[in-house]
């Protein structure tokens, strides 16, 4: 950490000064950890191929996927310190960060289909979250979907009985925790560039993601059964470093802003896509049981987690909850 700390600090300090000279190109450091071929990988790549195009080459963007720069753990301090100049990290990071509001996203079944999630998202509510990172140094952008997470396990997970006493992998989050000791698992904190290897080695017995997250780090070869739950949501906020981004010229500001826009677009219409082809090169590959639920099933899973949302109203906030169902219930309706 001392070494992150050091370099991230000789970095900013390089990076705060000023360009060398005129004609260098301001150069953007996006770090993430999924692989290239997922929704946030092809959304960075897409932002790259625009901020380069409208700012006529004076913007450089670099990006590096896989955490091959930057583990879950390291990318946040390493962008608060200038190390990077951009993330898109899972809106779950922020919780740990001090904001936690944005774990309201994590609450299972909240978000019923996609058009709801627009509301939020596209709406003052999304808004007012992204202004609350400023205050630790960072800017939103945007959000991005990676999309809806299913169950998986190495033993058929049907009822919330069958949860008992399973090592689940989770992100950081204090209300996804709260979920798994509703269905009686074992929660673990754990990397992403880790879960693969925890589950073939059995350090965990299953996890939550997306289709596309599942199939692009092959967790479908480690796992036995897939359960089709569309539980929960994966999402990320495009963030900048806020003394980087307040340094840019305005013009300049405005071009990456417009090619973070079309990004966007680009990388949520993707999401579905992505899903739907990972889910049906899972089932190809005929190496792990997708279990549909019943609807008898999916009501079963949702009344055992209903007590999560009272559980976590204090955390999230009574009023950022409220607001967020009422959003969601009205574009469900």
């Amino acid at each position: 950490m001392r070494k992150l700390v050091f370099t991230a600090a000789s970095i900013a300090a390089l990076a705060f000064a000023g360009p060398a000279a005129a004609d260098d190109p301001i150069v953007i450091k996006f770090s993430h950890v999924v692989a290239a071929n997922t929704p946030k990988g092809l959304g960075a790549e897409k932002f790259k191929e625009l901020a380069e195009k409208y700012t006529a080459g004076k913007v450089k963007v670099e990006v590096y996927p896989n955490s091959t720069l930057y583990k879950d753990k390291e990318e946040l301090e390493a962008l608060q310190l200038g190390s990077v100049q951009m993330l898109a990290p899972s809106v779950s990071k922020f919780g740990p960060l001090g904001i936690k509001e944005f774990e309201v996203f994590d609450l299972p079944y909240i978000l019923p289909n996609r058009k709801a999630l627009r509301k939020v998202t596209e709406g003052p509510l999304g808004e007012k979250l992204l202004k609350m990172l400023e205050p630790k140094g960072l800017v939103g952008l945007a959000y991005w979907d990676n999309g809806f997470k299913q169950m998986s396990a190495n033993k058929k997970l049907v009822t919330p009985d069958d949860y008992k006493g399973v090592k689940f992998r989770i992100q950081s989050s204090k209300v996804l925790q709260a979920q798994f000791r509703a269905l009686s698992a074992l929660p673990q904190v754990m990397a992403f560039s880790e879960v693969y290897q925890a589950l073939q080695t059995g350090v965990v017995d299953g996890q939550e993601n997306t289709w596309s997250n599942i199939y692009t780090q092959k967790m479908h070869e480690v796992q036995k059964y897939m359960t089709q739950t569309n539980h929960g949501y994966i999402g990320y906020a495009v963030i900048v470093n806020k003394k980087f981004w307040d340094g840019l010229p305005a013009d300049i500001r405005g071009q990456l802003s417009k090619a973070m826009k079309e990004a966007t677009d680009f990388s949520n219409a993707q999401s579905q896509k992505e899903n739907d082809d990972a889910l049906a090169e899972i089932k190809k590959s005929g190496k792990t049981e997708i279990i549909t639920l019943t609807a008898e099933q999916d009501a079963a899973m949702r009344k055992v987690m209903e007590p999560v949302y009272q559980e976590m109203a204090s955390r999230v906030g009574q009023a950022v909850l409220d607001e967020f169902q009422k959003e969601t219930k009205a574009a469900g309706n």
